[in-house]
Protein backbone atom coordinates (compact mmCIF):
# COMPACT_ATOMS: atom_id res chain seq x y z
CA UNK A 1 0.00 0.00 0.00
CA UNK A 2 1.27 3.41 -0.93
CA UNK A 3 1.25 5.50 2.52
CA UNK A 4 0.09 9.29 2.04
CA UNK A 5 1.72 9.87 5.10
CA UNK A 6 4.85 8.28 4.30
CA UNK A 7 4.63 10.01 0.36
CA UNK A 8 4.35 13.41 2.39
CA UNK A 9 7.49 12.82 4.63
CA UNK A 10 9.36 12.48 1.93
CA UNK A 11 8.22 15.64 -0.12
CA UNK A 12 9.17 17.72 2.34
CA UNK A 13 12.34 16.20 3.29
CA UNK A 14 13.02 16.39 -0.28
CA UNK A 15 11.78 19.94 -0.17
CA UNK A 16 14.43 21.43 1.70
CA UNK A 17 17.49 20.09 0.25
CA UNK A 18 18.26 17.11 -2.28
CA UNK A 19 18.79 14.00 -0.84
CA UNK A 20 19.92 10.48 -1.84
CA UNK A 21 17.53 7.78 -1.97
CA UNK A 22 19.74 6.39 0.97
CA UNK A 23 19.19 8.86 2.85
CA UNK A 24 15.65 9.31 2.42
CA UNK A 25 15.57 5.44 3.71
CA UNK A 26 17.42 5.97 6.61
CA UNK A 27 15.01 8.74 7.42
CA UNK A 28 11.68 6.65 6.54
CA UNK A 29 13.40 3.59 8.54
CA UNK A 30 12.70 1.78 5.18
CA UNK A 31 15.31 -0.07 2.97
CA UNK A 32 16.62 1.55 -0.35
CA UNK A 33 14.28 -0.43 -2.51
CA UNK A 34 11.35 0.48 -0.85
CA UNK A 35 12.35 4.65 -0.40
CA UNK A 36 13.18 4.47 -4.05
CA UNK A 37 9.74 2.78 -4.86
CA UNK A 38 8.17 5.37 -2.92
CA UNK A 39 10.46 8.19 -4.86
CA UNK A 40 9.37 6.94 -8.70
CA UNK A 41 5.50 6.14 -7.44
CA UNK A 42 5.80 9.89 -6.45
CA UNK A 43 7.43 11.25 -9.54
CA UNK A 44 4.98 9.08 -11.52
CA UNK A 45 1.38 10.19 -9.86
CA UNK A 46 2.25 13.85 -9.21
CA UNK A 47 5.80 15.09 -10.41
CA UNK A 48 6.80 16.94 -7.53
CA UNK A 49 10.17 15.19 -7.33
CA UNK A 50 12.63 14.12 -9.85
CA UNK A 51 15.70 12.29 -9.92
CA UNK A 52 19.37 11.80 -11.57
CA UNK A 53 21.50 8.83 -11.05
CA UNK A 54 25.56 9.46 -11.24
CA UNK A 55 27.49 6.48 -12.53
CA UNK A 56 25.06 4.69 -13.78
CA UNK A 57 25.30 1.26 -14.52
CA UNK A 58 28.09 0.38 -11.89
CA UNK A 59 28.54 0.04 -8.43
CA UNK A 60 29.07 2.90 -7.00
CA UNK A 61 25.59 4.39 -8.66
CA UNK A 62 24.35 7.47 -7.01
CA UNK A 63 20.87 8.28 -7.17
CA UNK A 64 19.65 11.87 -6.15
CA UNK A 65 16.19 12.85 -5.37
CA UNK A 66 15.52 16.76 -5.98
CA UNK A 67 12.54 19.05 -5.64
CA UNK A 68 10.89 19.56 -8.95
CA UNK A 69 9.73 22.92 -9.28
CA UNK A 70 6.86 23.18 -11.91
CA UNK A 71 5.58 26.07 -10.98
CA UNK A 72 9.46 27.63 -12.06
CA UNK A 73 8.86 26.18 -15.82
CA UNK A 74 10.79 28.75 -18.39
CA UNK A 75 13.99 29.07 -17.61
CA UNK A 76 14.94 31.81 -21.06
CA UNK A 77 12.65 34.64 -22.20
CA UNK A 78 11.57 32.60 -25.04
CA UNK A 79 10.34 29.84 -22.68
CA UNK A 80 8.74 32.18 -21.14
CA UNK A 81 7.07 33.59 -23.86
CA UNK A 82 6.39 29.82 -25.77
CA UNK A 83 4.79 28.71 -22.45
CA UNK A 84 2.54 32.01 -22.51
CA UNK A 85 1.24 30.94 -25.87
CA UNK A 86 1.00 27.59 -25.20
CA UNK A 87 -1.55 27.90 -22.34
CA UNK A 88 -3.72 30.67 -23.70
CA UNK A 89 -4.35 27.88 -27.37
CA UNK A 90 -6.46 25.52 -27.63
CA UNK A 91 -6.25 24.18 -31.11
CA UNK A 92 -3.45 22.97 -33.02
CA UNK A 93 -3.54 26.01 -35.18
CA UNK A 94 -2.54 27.97 -32.16
CA UNK A 95 0.91 26.06 -31.61
CA UNK A 96 3.63 25.08 -34.00
CA UNK A 97 6.68 22.54 -33.08
CA UNK A 98 8.89 24.58 -34.78
CA UNK A 99 8.67 26.92 -32.48
CA UNK A 100 10.92 24.85 -29.77
CA UNK A 101 12.55 22.82 -32.80
CA UNK A 102 13.89 26.02 -34.06
CA UNK A 103 16.04 26.51 -30.56
CA UNK A 104 17.13 22.82 -29.92
CA UNK A 105 20.38 21.77 -30.71
CA UNK A 106 21.11 20.30 -34.30
CA UNK A 107 22.93 17.51 -33.31
CA UNK A 108 19.57 16.86 -30.84
CA UNK A 109 17.09 16.76 -33.05
CA UNK A 110 15.78 15.65 -36.18
CA UNK A 111 12.34 16.07 -38.35
CA UNK A 112 11.09 14.30 -41.55
CA UNK A 113 7.65 14.90 -42.99
CA UNK A 114 5.08 12.58 -45.12
CA UNK A 115 1.41 13.29 -46.88
CA UNK A 116 -0.73 10.47 -45.17
CA UNK A 117 -4.86 9.87 -46.68
CA UNK A 118 -5.82 8.24 -43.77
CA UNK A 119 -5.11 7.13 -39.69
CA UNK A 120 -2.15 4.96 -40.75
CA UNK A 121 1.43 5.44 -39.18
CA UNK A 122 4.50 4.70 -42.02
CA UNK A 123 7.53 2.62 -41.84
CA UNK A 124 9.85 6.36 -40.74
CA UNK A 125 6.84 7.55 -38.20
CA UNK A 126 7.24 3.73 -36.62
CA UNK A 127 5.50 4.61 -33.42
CA UNK A 128 5.25 0.97 -32.22
CA UNK A 129 9.15 1.53 -31.43
CA UNK A 130 9.08 5.17 -30.39
CA UNK A 131 6.20 3.76 -27.51
CA UNK A 132 8.00 0.41 -26.77
CA UNK A 133 11.09 2.31 -25.72
CA UNK A 134 9.83 3.40 -22.90
CA UNK A 135 11.22 2.89 -19.47
CA UNK A 136 9.07 4.27 -16.79
CA UNK A 137 6.53 7.07 -18.47
CA UNK A 138 4.79 8.15 -21.03
CA UNK A 139 3.22 11.52 -21.68
CA UNK A 140 0.73 12.01 -24.41
CA UNK A 141 -0.37 16.35 -24.94
CA UNK A 142 -3.09 15.24 -27.19
CA UNK A 143 -6.57 17.05 -29.17
CA UNK A 144 -9.38 14.20 -29.25
CA UNK A 145 -7.44 10.84 -28.99
CA UNK A 146 -7.52 10.36 -32.42
CA UNK A 147 -4.14 8.02 -32.68
CA UNK A 148 -6.08 5.51 -30.70
CA UNK A 149 -7.22 4.11 -34.67
CA UNK A 150 -3.45 4.05 -35.67
CA UNK A 151 -2.58 1.16 -37.23
CA UNK A 152 1.28 0.43 -37.77
CA UNK A 153 1.10 -2.64 -40.36
CA UNK A 154 -0.89 -4.77 -38.52
CA UNK A 155 -0.06 -3.76 -34.97
CA UNK A 156 -2.58 -0.72 -33.79
CA UNK A 157 -0.99 2.22 -31.19
CA UNK A 158 -3.25 1.40 -28.62
CA UNK A 159 -2.51 -2.27 -28.36
CA UNK A 160 1.05 -1.03 -27.78
CA UNK A 161 -0.13 0.92 -25.13
CA UNK A 162 -2.06 -1.77 -23.17
CA UNK A 163 1.18 -3.43 -23.02
CA UNK A 164 3.49 -1.19 -21.53
CA UNK A 165 0.39 -0.69 -19.04
CA UNK A 166 0.87 -4.12 -18.23
CA UNK A 167 4.53 -3.51 -17.85
CA UNK A 168 3.40 -1.17 -14.72
CA UNK A 169 4.82 2.10 -17.07
CA UNK A 170 3.08 5.20 -16.25
CA UNK A 171 0.59 6.78 -19.02
CA UNK A 172 -0.96 9.98 -18.36
CA UNK A 173 -2.93 11.86 -21.93
CA UNK A 174 -4.27 15.32 -21.54
CA UNK A 175 -7.07 15.32 -24.25
CA UNK A 176 -10.45 17.30 -24.88
CA UNK A 177 -13.53 15.23 -23.71
CA UNK A 178 -16.53 16.34 -24.58
CA UNK A 179 -19.14 14.74 -27.22
CA UNK A 180 -16.72 14.27 -30.34
CA UNK A 181 -14.06 12.87 -28.49
CA UNK A 182 -16.48 10.17 -26.68
CA UNK A 183 -15.69 7.18 -28.68
CA UNK A 184 -12.26 7.48 -28.87
CA UNK A 185 -11.67 8.23 -25.38
CA UNK A 186 -13.80 4.83 -24.69
CA UNK A 187 -11.11 2.71 -26.80
CA UNK A 188 -8.25 3.94 -24.66
CA UNK A 189 -10.39 3.54 -21.82
CA UNK A 190 -11.18 0.20 -22.38
CA UNK A 191 -6.63 -0.93 -21.30
CA UNK A 192 -8.24 0.14 -17.65
CA UNK A 193 -11.01 -1.46 -17.65
CA UNK A 194 -8.82 -4.94 -18.77
CA UNK A 195 -6.60 -4.13 -16.91
CA UNK A 196 -8.82 -3.35 -13.47
CA UNK A 197 -7.03 -0.49 -12.35
CA UNK A 198 -6.68 3.29 -13.71
CA UNK A 199 -3.16 2.20 -15.81
CA UNK A 200 -3.95 4.85 -18.15
CA UNK A 201 -4.52 8.34 -16.64
CA UNK A 202 -6.47 10.44 -18.53
CA UNK A 203 -7.84 14.15 -17.78
CA UNK A 204 -9.62 17.12 -19.99
CA UNK A 205 -7.70 20.06 -21.09
CA UNK A 206 -7.95 21.55 -24.58
CA UNK A 207 -4.77 22.80 -25.16
CA UNK A 208 -2.18 23.06 -28.18
CA UNK A 209 0.38 20.32 -28.36
CA UNK A 210 0.52 17.35 -30.27
CA UNK A 211 3.28 15.41 -28.87
CA UNK A 212 4.46 12.08 -27.06
CA UNK A 213 7.14 12.39 -24.43
CA UNK A 214 8.66 9.28 -23.24
CA UNK A 215 10.46 9.43 -20.20
CA UNK A 216 12.72 12.34 -19.79
CA UNK A 217 14.68 10.81 -23.27
CA UNK A 218 12.86 11.24 -26.59
CA UNK A 219 9.70 14.06 -27.50
CA UNK A 220 8.10 13.68 -31.03
CA UNK A 221 5.81 16.55 -31.91
CA UNK A 222 3.43 16.21 -35.04
CA UNK A 223 2.22 19.00 -36.68
CA UNK A 224 -0.34 19.24 -39.85
CA UNK A 225 -0.66 21.23 -42.85
CA UNK A 226 -3.97 21.00 -44.68
CA UNK A 227 -4.55 21.97 -48.30
CA UNK A 228 -7.40 24.17 -47.44
CA UNK A 229 -5.37 26.82 -45.47
CA UNK A 230 -3.24 27.99 -48.08
CA UNK A 231 -3.49 29.23 -51.19
CA UNK A 232 -3.86 27.39 -54.69
CA UNK A 233 -0.69 25.50 -55.66
CA UNK A 234 1.29 26.27 -52.30
CA UNK A 235 0.37 22.94 -50.66
CA UNK A 236 -0.22 19.74 -53.15
CA UNK A 237 -1.28 17.63 -50.08
CA UNK A 238 -1.95 17.36 -46.45
CA UNK A 239 1.72 17.03 -44.87
CA UNK A 240 1.67 15.70 -41.80
CA UNK A 241 5.64 16.95 -40.27
CA UNK A 242 6.94 14.99 -37.31
CA UNK A 243 9.96 16.85 -35.15
CA UNK A 244 11.99 14.85 -33.12
CA UNK A 245 14.01 16.22 -29.79
CA UNK A 246 16.41 14.56 -27.51
CA UNK A 247 17.56 17.67 -25.12
CA UNK A 248 17.50 16.84 -22.13
CA UNK A 249 16.71 20.60 -21.28
CA UNK A 250 13.79 21.20 -23.41
CA UNK A 251 12.16 17.63 -22.45
CA UNK A 252 12.66 19.09 -18.95
CA UNK A 253 10.85 21.48 -19.74
CA UNK A 254 7.78 20.12 -22.03
CA UNK A 255 7.56 17.39 -18.94
CA UNK A 256 7.07 20.68 -16.33
CA UNK A 257 4.30 22.24 -19.03
CA UNK A 258 2.95 18.70 -19.03
CA UNK A 259 2.43 18.67 -15.18
CA UNK A 260 1.54 22.35 -14.96
CA UNK A 261 -1.73 21.60 -17.21
CA UNK A 262 -2.01 18.24 -15.76
CA UNK A 263 -2.35 19.36 -11.89
CA UNK A 264 -5.40 21.21 -12.97
CA UNK A 265 -7.23 19.53 -15.48
CA UNK A 266 -10.21 17.54 -14.47
CA UNK A 267 -10.07 13.64 -14.55
CA UNK A 268 -11.92 12.27 -17.74
CA UNK A 269 -14.06 9.76 -15.84
CA UNK A 270 -15.60 12.92 -13.94
CA UNK A 271 -16.27 14.42 -16.90
CA UNK A 272 -17.77 11.71 -18.76
CA UNK A 273 -20.23 11.31 -15.74
CA UNK A 274 -21.17 15.03 -16.78
CA UNK A 275 -21.55 14.46 -20.12
CA UNK A 276 -23.46 11.32 -19.73
CA UNK A 277 -26.02 13.35 -18.10
CA UNK A 278 -27.06 14.86 -21.11
CA UNK A 279 -30.50 13.09 -22.79
CA UNK A 280 -29.65 11.17 -25.69
CA UNK A 281 -26.08 11.77 -25.68
CA UNK A 282 -25.61 7.95 -26.04
CA UNK A 283 -27.02 7.99 -29.59
CA UNK A 284 -24.69 10.39 -30.97
CA UNK A 285 -21.67 8.99 -33.50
Amino acid sequence: MFDVKIQKKIVEFVHAKPRTVQEIAVYLGKNWRTADRYVERIMEEEGSLASRTFREGTRGALKIVFWNNVERIANTEFQERLLQRILDGRTKEDFSPLDVYQYVDAKKRSAFLETQAAESARVEQDVVSLFKSAKQQVMIFSGNLSWSHVVQGKTKVVDVLEELARKGIAIKILTRVDVASMKNLGVVQEINERLGREAVEIRHCEQPIRCVLIDTKHARFKEVKYVENYKAGELKENTSIFYDIYDEEWLEWLQKVFWHMFRSAIPAPRRLETLKSIQKIRFLG
